[in-house]
């Protein structure tokens, strides 16, 4: 296998990797720590690469030459380009109907090539502001699906508070506790719980009796 064979410097990780870090590891501290940030540079692809290099790099570095200004906007140049490209792409077609074999015909081809390059180059300016608002919809989703959650699970438990407390208010406040038909422990449960309303904060005591609530359906 040659050297300059591209391969990701970050593959997918095996099976035997992965089940290290289960739940039980995590909690035990026996998962394998992560590998240490990469130093001075890191290969990808069979390209070397320095970590300090800028996400977009400019075209001088690739030994392209710039056909825009600095500073620019990147509508208008994006226009002119394809203008540009437009134009050439009809002179290619004018010297291959007139001269096929004229030396102007690669002239041509490297213009049409060098333009491509530079628009691409424009295009991927946008990749960082893609990035994040791609991450921002994501995050927008993940919220109103959250907040969707929320509110189903806010309306059962108002329906389930109601319930409750018109069951609680039906209980008359002078119960005989030698009712045959309460038992001891059911009139110690109720008692707990209209206690704990009236003594405990509106939050805690809504917590409180909701998780009541479930362990004894459980």
């Amino acid at each position: 296998m040659s050297e300059n064979q591209g391969v990701s410097a970050f593959p997918m990780p095996p099976m035997q990797y992965v089940n290290n870090y289960t739940d039980d590891n995590m909690k035990r501290g026996k998962a394998p720590l992560p590998p240490p940030p990469m130093q001075d540079s890191y290969s990808m692809f069979g390209a070397h690469f320095p970590t300090d290099d800028a996400i977009i790099r400019p075209l001088e570095a690739s030994g392209c030459r710039r056909l825009y200004p600095h500073n620019y906007d990147h509508k208008r140049e994006l226009k002119k380009l394809n203008h540009s490209i437009l134009v050439n792409f009809l002179d290619l077609l004018d010297v291959l109907i007139r001269a096929p074999e004229s030396p102007k015909r690669t002239e041509k081809l490297e213009d049409i090539n060098l333009l491509f390059i530079n628009m691409h180059h424009l295009i991927n300016e946008f990749r960082p502001h893609q990035a994040r608002e791609t991450l921002r919809v994501m995050l927008e989703l993940q919220r109103t699906k959250r907040v969707e959650i929320a509110h189903k699970f806010q309306e059962h438990y108002d329906k389930v508070l109601d319930l409750i407390h018109s069951a609680i208010n039906s209980i008359p406040e002078d119960v005989n506790l030698d009712s045959t038909l309460l038992s001891d422990e059911l009139l110690g449960q109720i008692e707990d719980i209209k206690s704990e309303i009236m003594d405990m904060e509106a939050c805690d005591s809504l917590d409180t009796l909701m998780c009541k609530i479930v362990d004894e359906m459980t």
